[in-house]
């Protein structure tokens, strides 16, 4: 007959079972009260951060005066008065907004996808490739993210104005020096990011190597490897250098206000100058501003979950 342990903290006892019972119903009730006290601190955070938010969009449909008088009451962040899309309409009479709001589109978008292409193939070629010094070139990336843009602006200004620019007239092609007041100028100089780069790099050591060695059995070479492998695998990555590279790039004031002087070029950030120059209408300086802060709320909701789950993954590793 076979020996039998019991444990005798166990006990099958109607008192053991209700004891236990409770113990149970407690530990749920617990967690439901650190669920809601989670939420309710979410919230208080949330509501923290969209007030701003919620006060510019208000404001941008109501008068001045009515902006005003509203600001010692919560009608400052209702939509109650005088709504009306006069501030809109004027902001777009004042200034050349639609120019401005196309030429950061325009900046902004190609910066982005080159940065993407750019930025993922050096982490590809540094973190997959056996190149002589790659971690050299690895370390002296990194450097650069110890210096500010201001250290090196007016160096950069110099370089640019250096570089040869193709022009066409009636008589053909000829080269000018000088990428001042163009659109390349406020493109090209962004285009490699270190930071990307350091955050491809860390996700593309999340996805093993063995891929790589099958498909070059298979005879792949390393840009199919790159381009069918590995990129559609970095997507949350991806959507963190779009979001971190948007934002920057959206909002440049320094550089362009070096380098451009035709208003036909000039970003978005430039229009906030233009109202102060001019009668501060704080209903149209509200107005103007939803208009440039819009985008970036979309561009954030559409990549927000890969970009989470690039950063509670691996994307930010050391």
């Amino acid at each position: 007959m076979a020996n039998s342990t019991i444990d005798p903290t166990v006990s099958h006892s109607p008192a053991a079972k209700e004891a236990a019972g409770r113990l149970a119903k407690a530990t749920a009730s617990a967690h439901h009260r650190l669920s809601i006290g989670g939420w309710i601190v979410r919230i208080l955070f949330a509501c923290v951060f969209a007030f701003p938010l919620l006060f510019m969009v208000v404001s941008s449909f109501k008068p001045d005066d009515e902006i005003m008088a509203d600001l010692s009451s919560w009608k400052a962040f209702l939509p109650v008065g005088s709504i009306s899309l006069e501030n809109y309409a004027q902001v777009f009479t004042r200034v050349p907004a639609a120019r401005f709001l196309m030429n950061s589109v325009i900046i902004t978008l190609v910066t982005v996808v080159l940065g993407v292409l750019v930025n993922s193939m050096a982490a590809f070629a540094i973190q997959r490739l056996n190149v002589k010094g790659k971690k050299v070139i690895f370390t002296f990336i990194l450097a650069t993210l110890m210096v500010p843009f201001e250290t090196y602006a007016i160096p950069l200004l110099w370089w640019v104005n250096q570089l040869p620019r193709p022009m066409v007239d009636q008589f053909g092609l000829y080269f000018t020096r000088g990428w001042i007041d163009t659109m390349p100028v406020q493109i090209v100089p962004f285009i490699a990011n270190a930071f990307s780069i350091y955050l491809y790099i860390q996700y593309f050591e999340t996805i093993p190597k063995d891929l790589d060695e099958a498909a070059r059995v298979d005879g792949a070479g390393w840009f199919h490897i790159y381009s069918r492998i590995v990129m559609p695998l970095s997507g949350p990555a991806t959507a963190t250098v779009v979001i971190l590279s948007f934002l920057p790039m959206w909002n440049q004031y320094v550089w362009p206000l070096m380098v451009v002087q035709s208003e036909s070029l000039r970003p978005v950030m430039i229009g906030v100058q233009y109202f102060q120059q001019m009668t501060t209408s704080w209903g149209q300086i509200m107005a103007y501003s939803s208009l440039i802060t819009v985008p970036i709320i979309i561009v954030f909701v559409i990549f927000q979950r890969q970009f989470v789950s690039s950063i509670a993954s691996s994307g930010v590793k050391g």
